[in-house]
């Protein structure tokens, strides 16, 4: 451990470690500086007091789901740049019905197809805001029109809710993978992932998010559809992306067949995408990319190593099972205690740290429930992916910026829908989890 950590002793550094990742969750939830700032404090701290080797602090950068942040990023800079990204809103306007529901339910859905392609939840939201906004002035949903600010927050909350239930599109899916990679070697697969939790994460949660918008937002379209400019031809930049979105997509829906982990997959295009002549964005371009967010992510995989390797996560494991009411053989009530545990980290530690948290927790629950590790770490996908607030999830802060909407009205939408979800879907993901032979 080293000389700082025998002289603070075991309890010291369990005691240093807990004050760490109090310190850490509190400034990530908070935002009161910004997150990059909070994952160098947690760097240089871990190492000023030796609470756990480099390894152990800086594993974070060697997971591999580190790499597919680093890779989805620039994929969803190329989206942004050919425009590529755009062609395919303008595309979705050419199809969207002239009803009120219609357009939003098909805004949710463009969410969820749109995930499968750009692996980026704050850079399908950069993409799409303006574009949307463009779209509700068509529809005739102008400023002010409550159509307008349900159709937007339907498309925020949906990105980061719905994407859940596909394994590379967002950030809580990706610090799950990581810390389930970096603490026990599980690695996930694409196709597996995508059959547990599209059913309900993606198709009933959709729904009911629609439902919800529609009655909170109520307004009407005109029933005309909007005349839009056409679309010019694809450019040879667009081509070219298309074809590597095509091989990158097939190649994530196939990788139980060919045994190519999803981040390399990913960050292969990414090098695609950069190379010159077959590229399709410069080199110079990376400078863009937003690396604060892979530094954070690295700093949630490289806290949740800590606090395991310094014994802090059995220790709270061991106080959480105390008061759980976790019982090998009771399905129906450990799936609803760990889907609450998923839950109760979010309101601690945002979508971004609450997998981070559950995960580090996950072979204490297997053993208190009598699941399989595998089932454990799934259930909290559940929990993750229902929202209550708009802070739990950065991309719908995001959206509310970027179009100049309220925390009030975000904040009714969140709430509904999230209670809503926890009344429909969660029972729905248990029987689904039951056929699926997750819960055997």
């Amino acid at each position: 451990m080293g000389a700082a950590a025998q002289i603070m002793g075991a309890q010291g550094t369990v005691a240093a470690t807990g004050a760490l990742l109090v310190l850490c969750m509190g400034l990530w939830a908070t935002g009161l500086v910004a997150e990059v700032v909070t994952a160098l404090l947690f760097f240089a701290v871990a190492m000023l007091l030796k609470l756990a080797p480099a390894q152990t602090v800086f594993s974070g950068f060697a997971s591999s789901a580190f790499w597919l942040v680093t890779g989805g990023m620039v994929v969803g800079l190329a989206m942004n740049r050919t425009g590529l990204g755009d062609r395919l809103a303008r595309m979705l306007a050419a199809r969207l019905p002239a009803s009120y529901p219609g357009f939003v339910a098909g805004l949710v859905a463009f969410s969820f197809a749109l995930a499968f392609v750009m692996p980026s939840n704050l850079g399908r939201i950069a993409v799409m805001v303006p574009v949307l906004i463009a779209l509700c002035d068509a529809f005739g949903l102008r400023a002010g029109r409550p159509g307008r600010t349900g159709a937007i927050l339907a498309f925020g909350i949906a990105t980061p809710m719905l994407s859940a239930a596909i394994l590379p599109a967002n950030v809580p899916n990706l610090v799950m993978a990581g810390t389930a990679e970096t603490l026990y070697g599980v690695h996930l697969s694409y196709l597996p992932y995508l059959f547990l939790h599209a059913p309900v994460l993606g198709f009933v949660k959709g729904a009911i998010l629609v439902a919800c918008t529609v009655l909170i937002f109520p307004d009407r379209l005109d029933g005309a559809r909007p005349t839009l400019p056409p679309l010019p031809p694809l450019s040879a930049e667009e081509r070219r992306l298309s074809v590597i979105l095509a091989i990158m997509l097939g190649l994530w829906l196939t990788d139980g067949w060919h045994g190519i982990a999803p981040a390399w997959i990913g960050l292969a295009a990414a090098v695609i995408c950069l190379l010159p002549g077959v590229g399709v964005v410069s080199a110079a371009s990376f400078s863009d990319i937003p690396l604060r967010t892979c530094f954070y992510i690295a700093a949630l995989f490289g806290l949740t190593a800590v606090v395991n390797e310094t014994g802090l996560g059995a220790r709270i494991g061991h106080a959480l099972l105390a008061v759980a009411p976790l019982e090998p053989g009771a399905h129906a009530k450990n799936f609803a205690t760990l889907v609450g545990l998923s839950i109760g980290f979010l309101f601690a530690g945002t979508a971004n740290g609450a997998p981070a948290l559950y995960t580090a927790l996950a072979g204490e629950f297997s053993a208190g429930s009598g699941l399989d590790l595998m089932s454990v770490l799934m259930v909290q996908v559940v929990g993750y992916s229902t929202l209550f607030l708009p802070y739990q999830a950065p991309p719908i802060v995001m959206a509310m910026d970027l179009a100049g909407l309220t925390l009030k009205d975000a904040t009714k939408l969140t709430a509904v829908s999230g209670l809503a979800s926890l009344i429909v879907a969660v029972p729905l993901a248990y029987l689904w989890f039951r056929l699926a032979g997750r819960l055997a």
